[in-house]
């Protein structure tokens, strides 16, 4: 599993943990702004997701319906019926990619700062 798929389905899970987290306990939370942050990328991350999958399948269905080749069908410049769904699909793959670039950087610093804060930890003496 890579990086990116990992990150994926840990934010998954800690949305999801927050949605549950936040509704358990009457709406207060305490989270970070640096999290708070994190699960607004991801919220938005998760949003683009569900409606380009929601344009791929009325793309792939009007493609389909129209018995066009896959090549014509998906070239904005050969299909100027669906152009603009076609370049809505690669502006939302865009921000998607930059929303990931975003929560891996986001995660790596987590890491770090956790790994920093066990090496301090690990450091002080025992009384």
């Amino acid at each position: 599993m890579s990086f990116s798929q990992e990150l994926y389905r840990d934010f998954a899970i800690l949305i999801g943990q927050f949605l549950k987290e936040e509704f358990q306990v009457g709406g207060i939370v305490e989270i970070s702004a640096s999290d708070r942050d994190m699960v607004a990328v991801m919220r938005r991350y998760f949003a683009a997701q569900a409606e380009l999958e929601s344009l791929k399948a009325q793309l792939e269905a009007a493609r389909q319906a129209a018995g066009d080749a896959i090549g014509v069908f998906y070239d904005p410049r050969q299909n100027a019926a669906h152009a603009a769904g076609l370049q809505r699909s690669h502006r939302l793959r865009e921000e998607m990619a930059s929303l990931m670039q975003r929560a891996e950087a986001w995660a790596r610093a987590a890491s770090g700062a956790d790994k920093h804060d066990r090496s301090a930890a690990e450091a002080e003496p025992e009384e």
